[in-house]
């Protein structure tokens, strides 16, 4: 699916540095994308009509203040392993409020931000993941609220679950899964960087466009697990070689429109949290 003007602009800037683009690289992109130019710049401006965007000065664009939590989250891959500390065998647990059946939107939104941070139900209308996110609890709770999670919901800290609910607990995870596929990745991107090599620039830009929004997407849903659940050295793997997709790509992009770019979280991984 060809991604719109609207989007390759909004996903462009989340990943550039400083989150601030010239027109005319933004346009450079949606041609190599396959967008028109005439289309990129209608979006511009009515991007900046609404507040998504603001000129900082003539003909250079930057992502306004409204940037939504969903877009941190995702741009922040690069700290993963700054998010996780030592995992003290302790549950952060959430609980819907009571009351009447919410929305429909509003139950998207909770489950969209228990499955970013890593959430699993441990039994309707409980979800748990290990306390082993910097922060603690309270770090955490900002973050689920700022993702749509009610305001009425509970979000606290279990440290005496029974031994049955515990075992059930840590299984909610599949841990040789997951380690597998962080090798999966660590081979496919392997494979990636040599032939990336031998393909032609503008079409290795693209390729760098839509193979590093697949990458960043198995970031960007990964738990962040502790080691007592995962393969950690794995997962450390996954995210460096990650970073020389994320360098390929820059390289890419400047040598062909003068935007250096970082992984970018596409139009098909974005509809999988309906914020498209």
């Amino acid at each position: 699916m060809k991604p719109t003007a609207k989007r390759i602009i909004l996903e462009l800037m989340s990943a550039t540095d400083g989150h601030e683009a010239t027109a005319a690289s933004l346009v450079a992109a949606g041609n190599l994308l396959g967008v028109a130019d005439g289309s990129v710049r209608v979006a511009l401006t009515r991007l900046v009509a609404d507040g998504t965007l603001v000129v900082s000065e003539r003909g250079v664009y930057r992502l306004g203040a409204s940037a939504t939590a969903v877009n941190r989250e995702v741009t922040s891959w690069r700290m993963l392993e700054s998010q996780v500390r030592r995992w003290d065998g302790s549950w952060v647990c959430v609980q819907p409020p009571a009351g009447p059946a919410p929305s429909a939107a509003a139950v998207r939104r909770r489950e969209r931000a228990l499955r970013l941070l890593g959430f699993r139900a441990l039994h309707d209308g409980l979800a748990v993941r290990p306390d082993n996110l910097a922060g603690g609890v309270a770090a955490l709770r900002d973050r689920l609220h700022a993702l749509g999670l009610e305001p009425g919901a509970l979000v606290f800290r279990a440290t005496d679950l029974d031994a049955a609910s515990d075992a059930r607990a840590r299984r909610l995870w599949d841990r040789d899964k997951l380690s597998a596929s962080y090798h999966q990745w660590c081979e496919r991107i392997a494979r990636w960087l040599v032939e990336i090599e031998e393909v032609p620039l503008r079409r290795a830009a693209r390729d760098a466009f839509y193979f590093g929004g697949d990458v960043l997407r198995a970031i960007v849903f990964d738990p962040r697990l502790p080691e007592e659940l995962v393969d950690v050295a794995a997962r450390r793997a996954l995210l460096a070689a990650a970073q020389r997709v994320d360098a390929t790509g820059r390289a890419l992009w400047n040598q062909l429109v003068g935007l250096s770019h970082g992984l970018v979280f596409t139009q098909e991984h974005r509809d999988e949290l309906e914020l498209a």
